[in-house]
């Protein structure tokens, strides 16, 4: 199933964003607002360096204990029709969000397919664990509030590594708590089936980059940092740039 305008979670949002809302915060008061780019060489590029190593650090030493074993052992019980299905649902429930952002974006086509595109999995395929609409010719897309901020002009801000929550801009955290304030699950009432969906788009999310880490090479950080900071850029621009290296 191809996504366009497709926000990966490893930046990411929704449940991934959950509790980082005054982390992002403190970080602002900490950092500044000098934007990415914003002057010359690598230093004024990520002024926040040294802090973000020590966070992404925190970040991985958490993952190899809790998360990665999780999700091995998500995908080893799972089969894979449900494990596309559970990624179905929670795309799915993700959707109202992105015909909103589509029409901030002034993309009113779009977002009239998108409705459309929830509509129809959310009946015919069954809360969305079918992707039926794909099926239909109704491609899958998805936008949060930080490319909408992007399209309207806002500066990226500094690059900032979020603890529990990893890669983001001071522009695309902050718009990550709007992100996770409107994301359906937070509205369910039931403490136990509330926590339980968001661990599981948690660990569902998780398991998807797994097989990805093959492609770290050299310095982690910078290659987080930049393969980031380009997948932004491409998504933002609805990949009229070049060609993006990390689609796949």
């Amino acid at each position: 199933m191809g996504i366009k305008g497709a926000s990966e979670p490893a930046g990411g949002y929704g449940a991934q964003r959950l509790g980082s809302g005054l982390i992002i915060g403190l970080l602002l008061l900490l950092g500044g607002c000098a934007s990415v780019g914003g002057g010359s060489g690598e230093a004024s590029q990520d002024p926040m360096e040294g802090v973000n190593r020590k966070v992404q650090a925190f970040n991985d030493g958490a993952d190899r204990a809790l998360l990665k074993p999780l999700a091995r052992g998500y995908q080893f019980i799972t089969p894979n029709p449900v494990e596309t299905g559970v990624s179905n649902f929670f795309l799915n429930l993700r959707t109202p969000w992105t015909a909103v952002n589509q029409l901030l974006q002034g993309k009113p086509k779009l977002a009239l397919a998108d409705t459309g595109r929830f509509l129809l999995n959310s009946t015919a395929g069954i809360g969305g664990l079918f992707d039926v609409a794909t099926d239909a010719g109704l491609e899958a897309h998805q936008e949060d509030f930080g490319q909408t901020l992007a399209v309207w002009g806002v500066p990226p801000g500094n690059y900032t590594v979020v603890p529990f929550a990893g890669p983001a801009t001071l522009r695309d955290g902050l718009a990550g708590i709007v992100d996770t304030l409107v994301y359906p699950v937070r509205f369910i009432e039931d403490d136990t089936v509330r926590w339980s969906l968001v661990g599981t788009d948690i660990v569902q999310t998780r398991a998807k980059f797994l097989s990805a880490e093959a492609l770290l090479r050299g310095d982690r950080y910078l290659f987080m940092r930049d393969a980031y900071l380009q997948r932004r850029e491409y998504l933002i621009n609805d990949g009229e740039v070049e060609e993006d290296p990390f689609l796949d």
